[in-house]
């Protein structure tokens, strides 16, 4: 069963006490199984975005030590900055990462609500899709007068806290209000602007966000607000759905900025809101000159922003994770104010084991581990690496023939096929490690107890298992060496001819890589107790060594008669 990960972001109300920071950040590690990714402080906004994750049970553990913590050390009563709020943890959402519904991830946001309404007395809203009722789904509303307004709203019998506190008192004067949510994965993303105007960034906020901006009689800015059958007034929407955006003044930077929320990237994007930003900002005499984002983004945002410019382009997209993310940055400026650590900033890569992988060594290193007196890796994680480096020079050719001057029409062909190779590559780079990882499992088999009958049969089934996996994972080598083929084959018919001997070699390290795992298929499959299962992966495994011998004659003749 997967297991369960959700994301806490809550963001407090200070952003410049460096050492009040990092001890409410550092609550969250006293909790086990907790992960602290990310702490992102702002000095104009005074504002501190926190980013941990976890299982649900500590992950509510760490959010409510925070969030106790942050109550001692931050008096909202002098607090001062650019940025909405109205409490010492001022919202904090909870965000389903793996193996959790938003339903389900709503019930733990719930269930830390009321504990904090119980035990710390702050008073709180449920917003999104932990809302009580429609009117509080959305954050603003919650939020709306914020900390001055704060004695006022709960007096208001509509705005009822949904836990804490329901009178204005001193510690609530100290402590400000919290809004908790459960909700999507929402990037936090700000644009960068030549200009020093508020007031024109946000009217560039306005011409995109979704909400728009009030209509007016006469003038757009001072004009009367023009009122619906309800009384209340009439709205233009902006140009992108799902984006909430305000302008505002960053002194650490001494620009202006527009701050948007995008909070539901399937529907807008981040290159989307940058490409429509610029253009809204040109209009109006403004140049965009780079962009941020706030706590941590989904991987697969950034490298849609990168296709996105690729595409444009007419660029291959048949290139490494690495480079579309170079990509990314400096299409959207990233670096523009500060740089962009991806280490540091997407999600997947903070979450990353610490162990590291034989695909992370160095060239020299990796021989030296292989040539080294421990029996792994061995000759199936060569031959997966061989292979990966066959499938790397087709990609390369593809490449460079979706690049070649005069052949722009045909890039889009060219690059399907790096894609291709790209995929096969990080199979295949993924199969050098698992190769000894399927290895040591056989070893671990053969070190478990025996001391009685039931522990004799568990350690027979174990090892057992462990030799069948170890079998069919030198047969996934070769499958897939046989498979990234094809890449090299298209490459030397229809790719730069001054790379066929590339392709060509690409095509004889997959051959290397075939057999070489072919002999690996063969020496494990023999231990195998399950002969039915054995003869029927050697029977595959022996179809593809005949068809991968074919596919180099046939190659090493093509290449002949075209030199």
């Amino acid at each position: 069963m997967q297991k369960q990960l959700i994301e806490c972001v809550p963001n407090i109300s200070e952003g410049r006490d460096l050492k009040i920071i990092e001890t409410i950040a550092q609550i969250v590690e006293t909790v086990d199984g907790v992960k602290l990714l990310d702490v992102d402080p702002g000095k104009a906004t005074n504002r501190t975005v926190i980013t941990f994750v976890g299982e649900p049970q500590p992950v509510i553990e760490a959010a409510f030590r925070l969030i106790k913590k942050a109550a001692e050390l931050i008096d909202m009563s002098k607090h001062s900055g650019e940025h909405p709020r109205f409490g010492a943890t001022d919202v904090c959402p909870l965000v389903p990462i793996s193996g959790i519904s938003l339903e389900e991830t709503a019930h733990y946001a719930h269930q830390l609500g009321k504990r904090i309404g119980k035990e710390l007395g702050i008073p709180g809203y449920f917003y999104e899709k932990a809302a009580t009722e429609d009117k509080r789904k959305n954050l603003a509303n919650c939020r709306s007068g914020e900390y001055e307004g704060l004695s006022a709203k709960l007096s208001d019998p509509l705005w009822k806290p949904d836990f804490g506190a329901t009178v204005y008192n001193k510690e609530v004067a100290r402590t400000g209000a919290i809004a908790i949510s459960a909700r999507d994965f929402l990037i936090a993303y700000n644009v960068n602007l030549n200009t020093t105007s508020t007031r024109r960034a946000n009217a560039i906020a306005f011409d995109i966000r979704e909400a728009g901006r009030i209509k007016r009689e006469g003038n757009p800015i001072t004009g009367k607000k023009i009122l619906d059958a309800n009384g209340e007034p009439e709205r233009v929407p902006g140009k992108l759905k799902a984006v909430k955006g305000i302008g505002w003044f960053i002194d650490e930077y001494g620009i202006a900025q527009i701050s948007y929320n995008l909070t539901n990237i399937t529907i807008t994007s981040m290159h989307e809101a940058f490409d429509e930003s610029c253009k809204a900002a040109l209009a109006r005499g403004i140049r965009v000159t780079g962009s941020e984002i706030i706590g941590l983004i989904p991987l697969q945002a950034m490298l849609d922003a990168a296709d996105y410019y690729l595409i444009k382009q007419k660029r291959s997209l048949g290139i490494s994770e690495k480079e579309k993310i170079n990509i990314a940055v400096k299409s959207l400026g990233l670096d523009d104010l500060k740089p962009f650590h991806p280490e540091e900033k997407i999600i997947e890569y903070m979450l990353t084991s610490d162990q590291k992988k034989l695909i992370d060594f160095k060239l020299n290193d990796f021989a030296d581990e292989t040539a080294g007196e421990s029996m792994a890796p061995g000759g199936g994680s060569i031959s997966a690496y061989v292979g990966a480096l066959g499938v790397s020079l087709g990609t390369m050719v593809a490449n460079l023939s979706a690049h070649k001057a005069g052949w722009d029409e045909r890039w889009d062909f060219f690059s399907e096929w790096a894609i291709k190779g790209q995929e096969y590559k990080e199979q295949l780079l993924f199969l050098v490690d698992e190769d000894t990882n399927a290895f040591n499992k056989i070893i671990d088999g053969f070190r478990m107890p025996k001391d009685n009958d039931l522990e004799k049969k568990i350690r027979l089934d174990a090892i057992e298992d462990a030799t069948k996996y170890a079998t069919e994972i030198p047969f996934k080598v070769m499958e897939t060496s046989f498979k990234s083929m094809e890449v090299m084959q298209a490459m030397l018919q229809d790719g730069l001819k001054n790379s066929l001997s590339d392709a060509g070699v690409g095509v004889l390290c997959a051959r290397a890589a075939v057999i070489g795992a072919y002999f690996n298929v063969r020496i494990n499959a023999k231990d195998i107790k399950d002969r039915d299962f054995a003869t029927a992966i050697l029977s595959k495994a022996a179809i593809i060594y005949e068809k991968t011998i074919a596919m180099e004659q046939e190659t090493i003749s093509y290449i002949d008669s075209q030199m």
